[in-house]
């Protein structure tokens, strides 16, 4: 009886996985109507790549961005990816998010298939609650109590566990897939179908003409009887199928596959044990670097580990396949692990048989801030004289820098815009401008590292400092600015800070001899490798990941390049500002002759940059008013596009095209004019619509432009001046890193002071802090003490 309910329940239990599956896929992936490209299709919650996926198989990919083009992919499933944490059972939702991804790669029109685990933990499950019930059967007979006693479960035999749990493993499968309209089939496999030739070549067949079916492959070793494998069984050159690593790999060569993906419980190889204090994840891992890595443990199941891993890999590898192994467990990342993999992102550890010509970023990263460090402990003269060469390398090399920014120019024309080609240009003007810069950097730079800002006498003997310090490492990712380069490189010498350098490929060859100069200046004080140029392919997203070696992350470039950083960047700040919305309010009180000059200079002078003018603020009573009149007319003639705000276009009869945002940064000949009442109303609008960078008030009445200066809440705030002025070489500061809209650290342009920090310097005796308490014998005095000067002659 009880047997009968037992076993009722277990197929209701069953009967419920199906409709638990379907909703749970339904509600959390989105179908969506097949895209423009023929068979391809896409889901919202997963970006759709379009990339072309023919590829002539033989080689794996060189580079993580080539794993995009991959067209055959095989994705393997540990046990621990696959199985709860108590091993008894399916990790139901990881599987689900697992499914959607494959299926995902599939519609896009890939060649997917899955080497999964699980049979064993499924039908472990499934021969526990049997074996629970035969027991409570028995006790309950032989004792005649309703209460039944602890029982003890015997050790299952992983065969029977297999046998048990394949068909419902499968169903599971074919449940899930079912919702994407994709078929699954399954095969079941042992050593001995690839050692004979007949089985390996009904095995090849097979798989071909599921995946020409557009079916996806399940492939399993039948666990149910494949006997327990031999150490040492490798025959010559071919991997022996010992488990799903190495089933995966004998799987991926035998099927031209490009991509091998393997899924364990960490977060790819490391170079000692993880968990350890210094263990590090390797990125890439090369044929022959097995000696400088330790292995660990197995996972908690399953019968490879890393080692076996790393072993099926590079065989997969020598075969001609790509490999990438990554964690399938973290709940923040495998919802997209699989996905972000074939993007190319920097994910787990990828195998690759081409060792980069240069040092990874990490190694450049561990070099900038080992320099940097060095570089902080200079003398503030030789800082200084570091500056002054590259000033002088400038305009030394001025044929050598314009003939390599004479080829980005060739290579960009027709593919930049005509403001990125005005910002990519260099010229002897430029170059001079910049070396006078560099050279003011450099006298501001002998009291900047090591200055005291604060001397307290905590108590007889014990002194405190607070002093400045660099910040650490730098990363500066800049778009279409090489003058960029030498502009932040001498900011981050003076401050005695590590540089890591990311410029635009538009930019690369005037980049590569900007760098090329900045470390020959650097060398003659032995820093040479305090600056580094990120030359790698690694993307900007990759980049914001490295919070281990990065201290703040300034981005120079386009607002959309600022916000995409913003968004990346995990646990580095990012100084910098999104937008440059710049507004000017002409008062009802302003000089004629003044106002068209500045209006000039503020929108038409550069139009690309982030401190052009954007929005133009007329008071109502100027309306049809001479002095309207010329600014429309100057306008005009420099043929400046107007859009209307709002209540511009209502005093108008026939207006330009009304705006569509008024928080708009346009970089280009374009301006929105808009009309207010009253110097409030303006301030009110620059609140709503700026973007708190620089705004201007153009008056003649000293009390109206004191109160715009004092309520209007932006980084840079001007009367009677024009925008263009918010820049770090017109403030005096030599140059900038950029222009920080931030309330905290530093506001405006950020030149040396805002590339540093300080730190607290203690000076006692033998001071323990018991002896200031109520019974101790020494007291508090916190008096101020003066601050020497430093001679910075």
């Amino acid at each position: 009886m009880l047997s009968q309910v037992y076993r009722s329940g277990f197929h209701s239990f069953n009967q419920r996985l199906l409709p638990w599956v379907q909703s749970t896929a339904v509600s959390r992936f989105h179908h969506v109507q097949p895209s423009a490209i023929g068979h391809v299709r896409s889901w919202s919650n997963i970006p759709f790549i379009t990339v072309p996926l023919s590829r002539t198989h033989g080689k794996s990919f060189a580079h993580r961005s080539e794993l995009k083009h991959a067209k055959r992919i095989v994705v393997k499933l540990g046990s621990a990816v696959v199985t709860r944490g108590d091993e008894c059972g399916l990790a139901l939702g990881r599987l689900a998010s697992i499914v959607e991804q494959v299926s995902v790669l599939q519609n896009q029109g890939r060649e997917m298939m899955l080497v999964t685990s699980g049979a064993v933990a499924f039908g472990k499950q499934r021969l526990r609650h049997e074996i629970l019930l035969s027991q409570s059967v028995r006790q309950a007979l032989h004792s005649g109590q309703n209460q039944l006693k602890e029982m003890a479960i015997p050790v299952l035999e992983a065969r029977a566990c297999a046998a048990a749990g394949q068909s419902g493993l499968m169903a599971l499968y074919e449940a899930m897939f079912t919702q994407y309209s994709i078929c699954a089939a399954q095969i079941l496999v042992t050593n001995l179908d690839f050692h004979d030739e007949q089985k390996r070549r009904n095995l090849n067949g097979t798989l071909h003409e599921l995946l020409r079916m557009n079916i996806v492959p399940i492939v399993n070793t039948n666990d149910a009887v494949v006997p327990p494998a031999e150490p040492n069984s490798d025959l010559q050159g071919v991997i022996s199928v010992k488990d799903n690593d190495s089933l995966a790999a004998r799987l991926a060569v035998e099927m031209k596959t490009d991509l091998l993906i393997v899924l364990s419980d960490v977060e790819g190889l490391f170079d000692s044990p993880p968990g350890s204090d210094d263990a590090k994840l390797i990125d890439i891992f090369y044929p022959g670097d097995q000696q400088s890595v330790t292995f660990g443990t197995k996972s908690r199941v399953g019968m490879g580990g890393m080692e076996a891993k790393v072993k099926a890999a590079l065989w997969a590898l020598q075969g001609g396949t790509s490999v990438v192994i990554a964690n399938g467990t973290h709940p923040k990342v495998s919802g997209h692990v699989i996905t972000d993999i074939v993007e190319g992102k920097k994910v787990g550890t990828f195998f690759s048989e081409v060792k980069p010509a240069g040092p990874t970023i990490e190694q450049q990263g561990e070099m900038a801030r080992s320099g940097g460090r060095t570089l902080a402990t200079l003398e503030p003269e030789q800082r200084a004289e570091i500056i002054h060469h590259l000033a002088d390398l400038l305009t030394d090399q001025r044929d050598e820098i314009l003939l390599a920014n004479k080829k980005d120019l060739e290579e960009a024309e027709g593919r930049l815009a005509a403001p990125l080609l005005k910002r990519l240009s260099l010229s002897t003007s430029k170059l001079n401008s910049l070396a006078i810069g560099l050279r003011q950097i450099a006298a501001s730079s002998q009291d900047s590292v090591g200055r005291v800002l604060r001397r307290t006498r905590i108590a007889k003997n014990l002194e405190l400092e607070q002093v400045t310090v660099p910040i650490g490492v730098l990363l500066v990712i800049f778009e279409s600015r090489p003058d960029c380069l030498p502009q932040v490189a001498a900011l981050a010498i003076a401050s005695g800070n590590g540089l890591l350098l990311k410029g635009g490929k538009e930019a690369s060859h005037s980049n590569r001899i900007l760098h090329l100069l900045t470390q020959e200046a650097l060398s003659i004080h032995g820093v040479k490798e305090a600056v580094q140029l990120v030359n790698t392919r690694e993307e900007v997203e990759d980049l914001c990941r490295l919070d281990k070696m990065i201290d703040l992350i300034i981005p120079r470039g386009s607002s959309q390049l600022v916000r995409d950083i913003q968004k990346a960047a995990k646990g580095i700040p990012v100084m910098g500002h999104s937008e440059g919305i710049c507004h000017m309010y002409v008062d009802s009180e302003a000089s004629v002759d003044k106002v068209t000059r500045l209006v000039r200079d503020s929108k038409c002078e550069y139009p690309a940059a982030c401190n052009a003018l954007e929005t133009l603020l007329i008071h109502r009573d100027l309306l049809r008013t001479p002095l309207f009149d010329q600014i429309i007319d100057m306008l005009r003639v420099e043929q400046v596009k107007i859009h209307a705000g709002p209540k511009f276009a209502s005093y108008l009869t026939f207006s330009p095209s009304e705006v569509k945002s008024l928080r708009t940064e346009y970089g280009d000949l374009e301006l929105c004019i808009e009309v207010v009442d009253s110097i409030q109303e303006a301030i009110d609008h620059i609140h709503k619509y700026g973007s708190s960078h620089t705004d201007v008030i153009v008056t003649e009445n000293e009390k109206t432009a004191e109160f715009f200066l004092q309520h209007v809440d932006s980084a840079c705030v001007f009367w009677n001046a024009s925008t263009r002025f918010s820049d770090g070489y017109r403030f005096g500061l030599g140059a900038e890193v950029g222009i920080s809209t931030s309330r905290i650290h530093a506001r405006g342009p950020v030149g040396l002071e805002g590339l540093l920090t300080t730190k607290w310097l203690l000076r006692g005796v033998d001071h323990v802090v018991s002896d200031f308490s109520e019974h101790g014998n020494s007291k508090y005095l916190h008096e101020n003490l003066p601050i020497p000067q430093r001679n910075t002659n």
